[in-house]
This record gives C-alpha cells, structure tokens and sequence, in this order.
C-alpha cells in the first residue's frame, strides 16, 4: 500500500504508519533479542562447561586403574639390537643379554628348467607336497598338497598353485632365473630350528611331448652335487641368547619367558663379550604423567567455570562484562562439590590427600604440582599411591561420581539445555506473533488512514465546488467587479 497514500489530504502516510509500527515493534523485538542473545550464549557456555566435565571424567577414568600403578617400564642399552617391553607381571631388576644368532626361516630353491617364453616348461601331471618339518621329540610335519594338471603345469602355474595352497602354512613361491635356467624359490614366514622346507613329487602321468617330470621339482633338504640342482638358500634356525649368562633358544625372535613377565624383541646379534643391559622399573614416569594429566583436566574444568562466572571491569563509565553463568546455582554447586572432594583427606598412611604429593590449590581455584615433592613422594611410598586414587573409596572414583549427575543422560546439564532449547524455540513463536501483530497493525494504520485521506479529499472537493457556485451568484459577480 506505500507510495499510493495521501492523494486526498497530502499526509505523508507512509511515514506515519511506518514510525507508528516502528513504535509498537521496536520493544518487544529489542527484549526479544535481548533474551535470545543470552539464551544462546548460556546454551554455549554450558555445553563447554559439560565438554570440561567430560575431559575431567576420562582423566579421572584413566586414573582409577589400578593396571596404571602396576605396570613396568622396559628399557634396554642398545635398542637396536634387541628391545623390551615388561607386563605388570615382571620383577623389577637389572639383566644382562648377549645374542648369539637370530630366529630365521627357511628359504630353498629348487632344480632349475629350461623355460623361454617361446618354450615354456610343462610338466607331467601329479602332485606335489611341500613339507616344514616341525620340531619335537619325534619331530613331525606341517605338511600341504598341490595337484598338477593340464590346467597348471606350467612353471608360473605351479608357482600361483603353490602360492594359494601354502598361503594359511605361510609358504610362498617366486620364480628365479639364473646362469643355468628357471627355478621355484620357495620361502617360509615360520623360524625356527627343524623348520626346513622339503617337497615330495608323485607323479601320476608320464611326461609327453617334452613335458618334465615332477620328479624334478622335488628336494629332501640336501643340497645337489650339480650347480643346476636344488638347493638350500638360508635354513630355518632358532634364536640363541644369554640372559645373565644363562643359555635361552626361541623359535621367534620375540623371546618372551626368558625373564618373567618381559618379552625381548631381538632384531641383531651382539657383538662378542659386549653384553647389552635391559632395565625393568615400576612405571613412575607413567603414573606421573597421568597425574598431570588429572591435574590439566581439572584446571581446564576450572578455567571454564571461572570465565563463565566472572565479571570483568572494561573501564570507567562503561558497563562490566559478565559471564553466562554469573550467579548460576548449578556453577557454583559443582564447584563446591568437587573442591570439597579434593580437601577430604582418607586413610592414615602416608599419602592420605593431595597435598601429600604435593599438589595444592592455587588463588584461582587450579591445581599446580610440586614436581620435587611428587617424585620423593613417589620414591618413597609408591606402594601407597593405588590406595589414594584408585578404587571405589579412591579420589578418582569420589569425584567421579560427584560430576556423573552433571553429564549423565537426563542430567543437571542435559535439562538445563533442554530448557534453553525451549526457550528459543518460545522466542521464535513469539517473533512469528509479533510479526502477524505487527502486520495486522500495519493493515489497520492504512485502513484507517485511508479512509481520513478519502474523507478529506471529499471535503476538499465539496469546499471547492460551493465556493465555485458562490463566485457565479449575482451578487459575487457585482461584489467581484467593485
């Protein structure tokens, strides 16, 4: 309806109705977005609130593990030639190694063929059978079949046969070719003294048109008298080591057993009477560092708190910033309930509280480690540690249990949100009805309006018709001519 308005009366009704909408919109918007804008910034402030709790919570979890205070540190003076890790089972304590050989598989070639792409080697059908011998007394077999046929008896037939027959025993095959002609080398992933691989041949037709023997193929572990014969390329052997001069032979070299608790990964020999040293602790270094870790989670939890609770000064005549949370009862009950926890001092040993590892609380509310005081105390009642964190009646499970009724599913912080969440969704049908109000206002200012501007503009034509008809009245006219 603007720009059509006012013809009758010349008022500028566009301008009157749009300043009068503007008076009746402008306060109920204002509060509107007043009310928006911090609903939304509390909807921000406690969803890092919950994401602080939650990162508190996983340091807390990992603390309450008593595996944590149990657990070994391995380390070994020449990790290049053999390394170490230790299970909570290994006894603290000092070793010395020396390696003699390594764990190795076996790797064999078998007789070399003629094969040319022009004349490729085929053989006679039969089987083969590809044996590791497995140590023992009696040592036995682990033995598979590969049949030969028309399909397959090629020498890279062969090989793909033997490469999906051999694949669960981890036997593989390639195809060699060297001064006196093609070769199957066959490879083991199994160390391991005894564990050599042989391959039987069972021929069940007879060679024609060139065909070879399967016969060929076989090998018994010796090598042949002639260059083109089979061979043995490295065989399988046992690792062999010393553990304080004490004789250790593994079929792996992963050596775990040796020492109790503790598996040695060796990958060199040592040199001669140049023993390596491997070192097995109790892992403080882990436990300290998962202490700082509940001591940065907590902090973080801290720093969340005050920063959405805190009022800050910006300067003369100007209004303070306030946090989301400034007076907020849930801030404060959390708070108090976590510090309270902290404080509570259990047990009568040594270490019955915090500030017995020397972590105290700092004026901001953080947390900050003594790291000397933590280390004597570590040093001197380790033992005592698992009881102060770990557990039901532990500090890890006590505060844990205090934070669970703010992140749990339907809890403080979920209905917090979803009474939020409501409420933006109440000040989005509010705008919608302010707007609807707003139109309907609009509507009845042009109606009103209106209709005045038609009334004056009947009047105004009336007035100028009436003094058109005076003016031709006798009388006007002589009046006029005076």
């Amino acid at each position: 309806m603007a720009g059509v308005t006012g013809i009758g009366s010349g008022i500028d009704i566009d301008s009157i109705v749009a300043g009068m909408v503007a008076a009746e919109r402008a306060p109920k918007e204002s509060q509107l977005a007043t009310l928006e804008k911090k609903t939304t910034t509390q909807i921000t402030a406690v969803g890092a609130l919950k994401s602080a709790i939650s990162e508190f919570q996983a340091a807390l979890t990992s603390l309450n593990k008593p595996d944590l205070f149990q657990a070994r540190s391995a380390s070994s003076s020449k990790s290049d030639l053999v390394g170490v890790t230790a299970s909570t089972t290994a006894g603290a304590g000092s070793y010395q190694v020396e390696v003699k050989a390594l764990a190795a598989s076996s790797k064999v070639a078998l007789a070399a063929v003629s094969n040319t792409a022009e004349a490729p080697a085929r053989f006679a059908t039969g089987s083969l059978a590809i044996s590791l011998g497995v140590p023992g007394d009696p040592p036995s077999k682990e033995t598979f079949s590969v049949n030969i046929d028309d399909s397959n008896n090629t020498l890279a037939g062969v090989r793909d046969a033997i490469n999906t027959a051999g694949k669960d025993m981890g036997v593989s095959a390639t195809i060699v070719t060297d001064e006196h002609g093609s070769r199957l080398v066959l490879s083991s992933s199994k160390t391991g003294a005894g564990r050599d691989i042989s391959v039987a041949a069972t021929d069940t037709g007879t060679p024609q048109d060139g065909q070879l023997s399967l016969s060929s193929l076989a090998f018994d572990g010796s090598a042949s008298a002639t260059a083109a014969g089979p061979r043995v390329i490295s065989p399988a052997q046992s690792a062999e080591l010393y553990v304080d001069g004490l004789k250790i032979v593994s079929e792996s070299n992963a050596v775990a057993g040796a020492i109790e608790g503790v598996t040695l990964d060796v990958k060199a020999k040592t040199a001669t009477g140049e023993p390596l040293t491997i070192t097995v602790a109790e892992d403080k270094a882990g436990v300290k560092k998962q202490t700082q870790s509940f001591v940065d989670g907590y902090n973080k939890l801290i720093g969340v708190v005050n920063a959405q609770t805190r009022v800050t000064s910006v300067g003369e005549g100007k209004a303070p910033v306030a946090g989301a949370l400034v007076g907020d009862a849930t801030a404060r009950a959390l708070l108090n309930t976590i510090r309270n926890e902290l404080v509570n001092v259990q047990g009568d040993g040594a270490l019955r509280a915090l500030t017995d590892l020397g972590i105290t609380t700092q004026k901001d509310g953080t947390l900050a480690i003594d790291s000397t005081k933590l280390d004597k105390a570590m040093a001197s009642n380790f033992a005592e540690l698992p009881a102060l964190f770990t557990g039901e009646q532990g500090l890890a499970a006590r505060l844990d249990n205090k934070l669970k009724p703010y992140t749990e599913t339907g809890g403080i912080l979920e209905q917090r949100n979803k009474a939020m969440t409501e409420t933006i969704s109440k000040i989005d049908d509010q705008k919608e009805a302010l707007a609807r109000r707003i139109t309907s206002l609009q509507e009845r200012l042009y109606k009103q309006f209106n209709a005045m501007d038609t009334l004056v503009g009947q009047l105004t034509n009336t007035s100028s018709s009436l003094l058109a008809s005076l003016e031709n009245l006798p009388w006007a006219a002589n009046n006029s001519k005076r």
